[in-house]
């Protein structure tokens, strides 16, 4: 599969996942009014159907990673070809920022306005990397011995992550960085580096302990 295809794959599923995530997420808040429980697990609900949706739409296509720090990891471990690491990031990039843009229009929300909510401190960064730890722990783990229910996987661990963490688990740079714009944005830009920063942290440690774990890379790099 030729690395165009790939991008857009990467690109469309991204910018997919943040419609599907910010989109339900605002519907959600509208429909439970008071009832914040019920919107979070509505949200967390939908978005999760929705990410492993996408996986089986996408990963025949580019893997359908959708997250730089997954990316990273299958290329650290072999199962990615190093030349297409970059192009996956910039797509994923690119389709949150794209993805948050068509929240805004559907919902008439400004969307050249940076976002206002704070997030930092010791107990936020930890959640985020507790968060981040775990969900490269169920892509490696299940991707390994699992392939088949790897993305169901993947999904029912990211619901369950937007509610254990303190820190609401992004645990994706490319969504972290589109969410620090627009009237619905959930980060401030200056927060925004130290979530990036535990994300990455917690990918390259659980990336570590399972390339300890599995005693050697897999090297099934995907042509």
């Amino acid at each position: 599969m030729g690395i165009a295809k790939r991008m857009a794959a990467e690109g469309l599923g991204t910018a997919l996942l943040l419609a599907i995530s910010g989109g339900c997420g605002i519907a959600a808040q509208r429909l439970a009014g008071a009832d914040a429980a019920m919107a979070q697990l509505i949200t967390t609900l939908v978005s999760s159907t929705g990410l492993a949706v996408l996986i089986l739409t996408f990963g025949g296509i580019s893997g359908g990673y959708f997250n730089p720090v997954l990316t990273l990891s299958d290329a650290w471990r072999g199962n990615l070809r190093m030349e297409y690491v970059v192009p996956y990031i910039v797509a994923q990039l690119t389709g949150a920022l794209a993805g948050v843009a068509l929240v805004h229009g559907m919902y008439g929300l400004e969307f050249l306005v940076a976002a206002q909510q704070q997030r930092s401190g010791v107990g936020q960064w930890l959640g985020e990397f507790v968060a981040t730890f775990g969900l490269l722990a169920v892509f490696i783990g299940c991707g390994r011995a699992r392939p088949v229910i790897a993305p169901f996987a993947v999904s029912a661990y990211v619901m369950a992550a937007c509610w254990f963490s303190s820190s609401t688990a992004f645990m994706n740079p490319a969504l972290t960085l589109a969410k620090v714009v627009g009237e619905a944005g959930a980060l401030r830009l200056a927060d925004a580096p130290a979530f990036v920063l535990t994300q990455l942290a917690g990918a390259a440690a659980a990336t570590a302990v399972f390339l300890w774990l599995h005693g050697s890379m897999r090297n099934t790099v995907r042509s």
